[in-house]
């Protein structure tokens, strides 16, 4: 990735009344002037699909999208390799970071990159290989500082055709705060989601009672029968009283979340936290005789799942994660189990019998 995270700092300043703190509720009060970038400028969706009826159809860009086009080359292996050009030009010259997701067929014989040139002709950024090779369709993005640069490629090897889209916006900055004595973690939030990146701990971490154990940094295809299951295992020195699954999940269908299995059992599907529905990475399936469409999410989606603590034993715990009835090949990856035990200051009531 280019730029995947920015470290933001900020200064609040202090308030007070005259016989108590002042609680600051519903947003915080500014610490300067409010400085806004004029005009505002929109973002642009690139159709880069390979069929008659995306060339067909006339496209809409802001200006700041000059010229897109396509052509053929071949890279320093020999192999073939298909280049789509988008010239920009920015907006102000306070756009300097751009957002650039992309929207592809995450082949791991067919890996895309971002690469950012000047006016020179001078190769400024060079992403590296964008996906996993998971065999699925995907997404992924970075960030491009984009003084001096006019020009972005994607480059791919073959003829192209694994490429379906990009997503272009200007990026801005504010100052923000953050829990002194919290976990920091330096967050730039993608347009159209409010979830950060799910961050697995290379080592257990215990806080207030609760231990977060990663299961599996590692990305692992899924499929829905046993066979093409996710299995992990872990240990427990006694019961909690409360457990957590969380992971990600590659190109699910949004209406046919992963299943859970606890040492054998069944403990039902897991929840998504989707993107807002603007997100382009939404893409319709019909199917012959059925009118309704349904709708796969072509990223990355965070899931979770609460563990019935009486599934689980003292000992080794097994857990078996197979995706959706309706998701036929998926992949999962950063999964992490949280268990909260008794804490000397855990709060809870004591219900009285009726």
């Amino acid at each position: 990735m280019l730029l995947r995270i920015v470290a933001l700092i900020c200064f609040l300043g202090a308030t007070s009344s005259l016989l108590a703190q002042e609680a600051i509720n519903d947003g915080l009060p500014p610490t300067g002037p409010i400085v806004e970038l004029h005009p505002p400028t929109e973002s642009a969706w690139i159709d880069l699909r390979q069929h008659k009826r995306a060339a067909s159809r006339p496209q809409s860009a802001p200006s700041w999208v000059e010229a897109v086009g396509m052509t053929a080359t071949t890279g320093s292996d020999g192999r073939s390799r298909s280049v789509f050009r988008i010239r920009v030009s920015r907006p102000s010259a306070d756009y300097q970071i751009m957002f650039f997701r992309i929207f592809f067929d995450d082949r791991a014989d067919a890996q895309p990159e971002i690469v950012a040139w000047d006016e020179l002709g001078t190769q400024v950024v060079r992403s590296g290989e964008l996906g996993s090779g998971i065999g699925l369709p995907s997404s992924d993005s970075v960030m491009i500082p984009m003084n001096g640069i006019s020009t972005i490629d994607i480059e791919v090897p073959g003829d192209g055709k694994t490429v379906r889209a990009a997503y272009l916006d200007w990026m801005t900055s504010s100052e923000v705060v953050h829990p002194a004595n919290a976990e920091h973690r330096d967050v730039i939030p993608e347009p159209f989601s409010s979830m950060p990146p799910l961050r697995s701990p290379e080592q257990d971490v215990e806080r207030f009672g609760t231990v977060t154990a990663t299961l599996s940094n590692e990305t692992i295809p899924m499929g829905p029968d046993v066979e093409h299951a996710a299995t992990f295992q872990f240990g427990i020195q006694e019961q909690p009283k409360l457990a957590l699954l969380t992971f990600e999940v590659a190109s699910p269908r949004i209406d046919s979340p992963p299943e859970v299995y606890v040492n054998g059992q069944s403990v039902g599907a897991a929840s998504f936290t989707l993107p807002e529905l603007a997100d382009p990475g939404y893409r319709g399936q019909i199917e012959s005789m059925i009118k309704e469409m349904h709708f796969q999410y072509t990223g990355w989606v965070r899931a979770q799942k609460l563990i019935p603590v009486s599934e689980l034993k003292a000992g080794m715990n097994d857990v078996i994660i197979l995706s959706g009835a309706e998701t036929s090949a998926s992949a999962i990856r950063g999964t992490q189990v949280q268990l909260k035990y008794q804490w000397e200051k855990s709060d809870y009531l004591l219900q009285a019998d009726h």
